[in-house]
C-alpha cells in the first residue's frame, strides 16, 4: 500500500506545469513561476511517501477550435511535440510519476485533468481507482481553469478533493477570477490546503 494522509491513501495530481503556461510562453500565468518551490517541495515530500505523482498536461493538436484562430478563446499553447508543451524544465517530476494527456481532439478543450489518459489510454479516473486513492491534492496551473475543473470533477467522482493553495495560480482574464474560483471550489466541497498543513497529516 503507498503512503496515507490522516489515514486516507492519497495521492498527488499536478496539472499543466508545461512551458506555455509560465511566464515567457504563449499563455503565460501571471506569477505562475513563483510557484516552482511548494510545487516541487509537494512532489517530493508525495513521492517520498509513496503517493502517487501524477502530472497532466494540455497536448492539444495544430489545429483544434479551442484557438481562437477555430472560434476558441485562447491563442495557440501546447501543441504536441513542441517546446510549449514540455514540462517546465524547473519542475521535478519523480521518475514515477504517470503522465495523463487531454486536449487532444479537434474539438476537445479539456480542462479537467479526469478528461486525461494515459499513454495506454487508460483515464485518470481508472488510474486512481486502481490505486486505491481516496484523497486527491491538486496544484499546477492555472487556478481558475483547469485546476478547478480537475478538483471539482474529483469532488464529484467521490473522492476528498483538496487544492494546494501556495502551488497555484490564477490567469485571471477577468480580475476576480481567482477569488470566484476559490468559491467555486468551496462550494462544490474541495478543501484548500498549504504545505505545513498537509506536512502535518503525512504518515507512513
Amino acid at each position: 500500500m503507498g503512503g496515507t494522509m490522516d489515514g486516507l491513501d492519497a495521492a498527488l495530481l499536478v496539472v499543466d506545469a508545461q512551458v506555455d503556461f509560465f511566464p515567457g510562453g504563449a499563455l503565460p500565468v501571471p506569477g505562475g513561476d513563483a510557484i516552482l518551490p511548494a510545487l516541487n517541495t509537494y512532489m517530493r515530500m508525495f513521492a517520498d511517501a509513496d503517493c502517487p505523482v501524477i502530472a497532466s498536461r494540455d497536448w492539444h493538436r495544430p489545429e483544434t477550435t479551442h484557438f481562437e484562430e477555430r472560434g476558441g478563446a485562447w491563442p495557440v499553447h501546447c501543441v504536441q511535440d513542441t517546446t510549449g508543451a514540455e514540462f517546465h524544465e524547473e519542475v521535478q517530476l519523480p521518475e514515477d510519476v504517470i503522465v495523463v494527456s487531454k486536449g487532444m481532439g479537434a474539438d476537445e478543450d479539456g480542462y479537467s485533468a479526469f478528461q486525461a489518459r494515459d499513454d495506454q489510454g487508460t483515464m485518470l479516473s481508472e488510474l486512481l481507482s486502481a490505486k486505491a486513492v481516496e484523497r486527491l491534492y491538486v496544484c499546477g496551473l492555472a487556478l481558475d481553469y483547469c485546476v478547478k475543473a480537475s478538483a471539482i470533477d474529483a469532488a464529484e467522482q467521490g473522492l476528498e478533493a483538496v487544492v494546494l493553495m501556495d502551488a497555484t495560480r490564477a490567469v485571471n482574464v477577468s480580475v476576480h477570477d481567482g477569488e470566484d474560483a476559490v468559491e467555486e471550489l468551496v462550494r462544490a466541497g474541495v478543501g484548500l490546503a498549504v504545505l505545513d498543513q498537509v506536512r502535518a497529516t503525512l504518515s507512513a
